[in-house]
């Protein structure tokens, strides 16, 4: 077999990107509900960010391969049980990462470009330590401590009001008397070294196990039912963030920076993490990090890197959001480790779009303080290329590549009697042919509908949190369900009231479990169209494309009805497809494709069926809808006020349809200087154009 290079992110052919990405997105989740439900990773953060970096990096590069399962539409992990779950006022967003001084770099010049500030400009960031910790939420009403929260999935968390009292560093009523009616605090809870280690020594000497590290220790402390013995575990807090701000009640203000707004927090009695600083100059930013970096160790609390935040609010609140992660602010990471172990043998797993994936099963090893156990090959070429057989010893690293990975092997250290991996030509699920087609470097499995491991995948997608929702179906539920032919299509899962008795004859299962998953079935009868778009695993469909779909669209019926109608590339319904922003001919092809096939027709017809399905509810504008709510707008030529993508990106905050060529379904054409063939087609076709002046003025934001 003649090796095929493995390729960095920007070397990677879109068949091979579509591969890593169908591998990265499960196992970033399965992470996720380890580090933010179990409070158990498997990996370091340090892992963890790469994961995510490395996902980012392919979705950057091939935008319409963002899939459905897609890391960077997700924040965090959706809530265990436990706790009482509550809905954040505002959203509790997750940073993206930078690894290189060059990363912070770009971060700088994406904020000028998005604003479309001059070179000239200074750009003042505020650097602080990232502390490495559980996020959390404080809200105050009045002065006093009401609500105490979790991130969770990032805008549901749990309620841990209890045991955030007991911190000391917590304070049970603001300071002072200026502050608003309601302010939300955002900040970290952590644990000290010290303490840590005390900790540690206490659990073993009672016969317990120690935690694995000091975030760990926190997160499973902070997440106590009984708050009486998070009381007797050293946990503090440090204040970087807020939330919700409420009409003041005397004269509070944040002001107009990040610096300022840092130190009223303090004001409150709240404590800051420190050293921070205040800069416009990149260079003393860099310099900062590289000392913190330095003297990491000799801090009294884990760090995971550094964060920088744009200091202006103004600026903070023109840059808004992508996603998941604010655009005005980013953490630099600090470097991942290596370390060398034993692979034990070479796994075959089967993902939803019938993908093989080689697995590293390794002997445990520990990298940046975390015992790891498993680590991707990627696919067969990748094997071939390093050269690995199972026995060898093995590095295995966190940066720079799919995460985590095989890096090396020491041939030198290889058994005489050693074998090459041979990779399967069969699925090793359902035992269909896996085929390899001209140009790809994956195999995938010919089974379909047959093959338990796509549709167990499928199903699992269907009931995730960013899909139905359902509390108490699992991968575990789900495939049990499956395997026992309770579950097979998605409508089988509201027909599941009728196999009551089934099921609580189950192992594990009980009346009163039985009765919760029939109760949690029942609330998501009802669902928003984007989320059932999203639900019905799309290849290239993911949140953000969903939400496109259903606020262009509005109805299911609408929908469905134009994406029958765009199998037909030459007619009206595949050309407004594809003049959807955000929406190119691969990802229009993907959707087309799917509403072609009359097998999933048939899934669309049972679900819709009046005596147990599901009802699915139209796409609504927010209730303060704005003049442009509804209307498609293009943007043309280069505007003076803001940049094209902020505009965009006030227009859909708008409620308007933001589409990327003129058609007659077009209700503006914003144009700026050099607007060319857009300005033209729109004229030609009545279409109704504005000067940027006059768009401005339209939305409210006019000088």
């Amino acid at each position: 077999m003649t090796a095929a290079v493995v390729k960095p992110p920007g070397m990677l052919t879109e068949s091979e990107a579509a591969e890593e990405l169908a591998r990265l997105g499960p196992a970033i989740a399965h992470h996720d509900d380890l580090y933010y439900n179990r409070s158990a990773p498997e990996i370091s953060d340090a892992d963890y960010d790469d994961l995510r970096r490395r996902n980012a990096l392919i979705e950057a590069r091939f935008p319409t391969l963002a899939r459905s399962d897609s890391p960077s539409r997700r924040l965090g992990a959706p809530v265990g049980g436990g706790f009482r779950k509550v809905r954040h006022a505002q959203a509790m967003l997750s940073l993206d990462n930078a690894f290189a001084h060059a990363d912070v770099v770009e971060f700088v010049a994406r904020v000028r470009r998005f604003l479309g500030l001059a070179e000239t400009e200074p750009v003042a960031l505020v650097a602080e330590p990232k502390i490495d910790g559980l996020s959390a939420s404080l809200r105050y009403q009045a002065g006093r401590l009401v609500l105490g929260a979790t991130r969770g999935d990032g805008r549901e968390g749990e309620d841990i009001t209890a045991n955030l009292r007991t911190l000391d560093d917590v304070p049970e009523v603001l300071a002072g008397t200026r502050f608003p009616d309601v302010i939300e605090i955002r900040g970290e809870v952590y644990m000290t070294k010290v303490d840590f280690a005390a900790l540690n020594d206490a659990r073993v000497g009672a016969g317990e196990s120690p935690f694995a590290n000091p975030r760990n220790a926190a997160a499973g402390s902070l997440r106590q039912l009984d708050p009486q013995i998070t009381a007797t575990r050293p946990l503090h807090f440090f204040a970087y963030a807020w939330g919700e701000v409420g009409a003041p009640g005397n004269t509070f203000s944040l002001g107009e920076n990040l610096w300022g707004a840092r130190a009223r927090l303090g004001s409150l009695g709240f404590t800051l993490n420190e050293p921070a600083i205040l800069s416009a100059d990149l260079d003393e930013i860099l310099a900062y990090y590289d000392d913190i970096a330095a003297r990491r160790a000799q801090f009294p609390f884990d760090l995971d890197g550094v964060v920088y935040k744009v200091d202006r609010l103004d600026w903070q609140q023109r840059l808004g959001a992508v996603s998941r992660s604010p655009r005005w602010a980013i953490a630099h990471k600090f470097p991942a480790e290596q370390a060398k172990t034993v692979l034990k043998a070479i796994t075959v797993q089967v993902g939803r779009t019938g993908a093989l994936t080689p697995v590293a099963q390794l002997e445990p090893v520990t990298v940046g303080g975390v015992v790891v156990q498993r680590a991707t090959l990627h696919n067969e070429d990748e094997i071939a290329r390093k050269d690995i057989h199972p026995g060898d010893l093995v590095v295995v690293q966190r940066a720079g590549d799919v995460i985590p990975q095989v890096v090396s092997v020491d041939p030198d250290q290889r058994r005489a009697d050693a074998k090459p991996f041979r990779f399967p030509d069969r699925c090793p699920v359902c035992d269909s042919l896996a085929i390899r087609e001209v140009g790809e470097t994956v195999r995938r499995c010919t089974g379909g509908l047959i093959c338990e491991a796509q549709a167990v995948e499928r199903l699992r997608h269907f009931v995730s949190r960013d899909a139905f929702d359902i509390e108490g179906l699992g991968e575990k539920q789900i495939a049990a369900f499956w395997a026992d032919g309770l579950v097979r299509s998605p409508a089988d899962l509201f027909r599941l009231a009728a196999r009551a008795e089934d099921i609580a004859a189950r192992e594990g299962w009980g009346e009163t479990s039985v009765a919760n998953l029939l109760a949690a079935i029942a609330e998501r009868r009802t669902i928003p169209l984007d989320r059932f778009v999203y639900a019905l695993g799309i290849r290239q469909v993911g949140q953000t494309t969903a939400r496109l779909l259903a606020r262009n669209y509005l109805s299911l019926k609408a929908l469905r009805a134009a994406l029958e109608s765009a199998a037909d590339e030459t007619g009206e319904a595949y050309q407004a497809l594809v003049g959807i922003d955000g929406i190119g001919p691969k990802v229009a092809a993907d959707l087309a494709g799917f509403f072609a096939e009359p097998h999933n027709l048939s899934v669309l017809d049972d679900l819709a069926d009046p005596d147990y399905g599901v009802r699915v509810e139209d796409f609504t504008a927010p209730e303060n809808a704005s003049p442009v709510a509804g209307k498609t707008v293009v943007f043309t030529g280069t505007l003076a006020a803001t940049s094209r993508a902020e505009a965009k990106a006030q227009a859909l905050g708008l409620g308007a349809k933001v589409a990327g060529s003129v058609s007659a379904r077009t209700d503006y054409l914003v144009a700026g200087a050099e607007a060319g063939s857009k300005l033209a087609k729109a004229r030609a076709a009545g279409v109704t154009v504005l000067t940027e002046d006059e768009w401005r003025n339209l939305i409210g934001i006019g000088s």
